[in-house]
């Protein structure tokens, strides 16, 4: 594996919210985003995930509780739970997911 910059792979990314795979870890995918304002839709997953803030701020909200992850900030989505992305989010971030089967 090589030396990845983060920043440079999310800025050159097509569009906001389309993240790029970086490396697998044992079963895990880590990917890197870039974010921008627009909300998301809620959705839920079977696999837990985390989420890492580069730079910026991830605005959610996960299971009806509203949570901001900022600069250097990680937070963990537990398996099953709902959550969608709140207006405002901005930065890059770094998701890391155990793909669902």
């Amino acid at each position: 594996m090589s030396v990845s910059n983060l920043f440079r792979t999310a800025a050159a990314l097509p569009d906001a919210w389309s993240s790029r795979s970086l490396a697998e870890v044992g079963t895990a995918t880590v990917k890197v985003l870039r974010m921008n304002p627009l909300p998301l839709a809620e959705e839920a997953h079977r696999t837990p995930e985390v989420l890492l803030v580069l730079d910026g701020t991830l605005e959610l909200t996960v299971d009806d509780v509203e949570v901001t992850v900022g600069p250097g900030e990680m937070y963990g989505v537990p398996a099953g739970a709902r959550h969608a992305v709140r207006p405002g989010s901005h930065g890059t971030l770094v998701i890391v997911e155990v793909p669902e089967e």
